[in-house]
């Protein structure tokens, strides 16, 4: 019984909150020990992202629920990490369908930016997408669009809320 609490304080997430990033994660920290929620057009569809150091700061998880009603729980983990050979943060998501995704992040003048990636679901169909967050204060609003041919579509912008 003693290792198992001893497990469990040790990834707390109190204590992983505290853990320091490396400096490549730093511009994600204000994300880490937080679960973020926003609701969809119409307010039936929720969004939530909760964030967690791993290993003392050089990854940074992020478990993502879609809920909606009588549907099941659309559930995503992203693993984000500096790719020291890449000079980049990198991120692997991967989501209870059977889709991935890889990318990058940046950060950018007011935000983070995941430049244009694949998305690729169980089937093996693509769809090229980008996001960008915007934090403000207690909040972050994200923006994601897919492409279509040579143009650039909305597909949502989502305002999340520290919870």
């Amino acid at each position: 019984m003693r290792p198992c609490l001893l497990s469990f304080l040790l990834l707390s997430p109190t204590s992983a909150a505290l853990a320091q990033p490396v400096a490549a994660l730093q511009p994600m920290a204000f994300l880490a020990g937080h679960c973020w929620k926003g609701e969809f057009p119409g307010g039936t569809q929720t969004d939530e992202h909760c964030f967690q150091w791993l290993y003392g700061g050089q990854m940074l998880r992020d478990v993502h629920t879609v809920r909606s009603p009588g549907k099941p729980d659309y559930v995503g983990e992203t693993t984000y990490y500096h790719d020291a050979a890449a000079g980049t943060v990198a991120f692997l998501y991967v989501e209870n369908s059977g889709g991935y995704s890889r990318g990058t992040m940046r950060p950018a003048d007011g935000g983070l930016d995941f430049p244009a990636t694949q998305y690729v679901g169980a089937s093996g169909k693509a769809l090229t997408y980008r996001v960008r967050w915007t934090p403000s204060d207690g909040a972050y609003e994200a923006h994601s669009e897919i492409q279509s041919g040579e143009r650039w579509l909305p597909q949502f912008k989502l305002l999340l809320k520290k919870q």
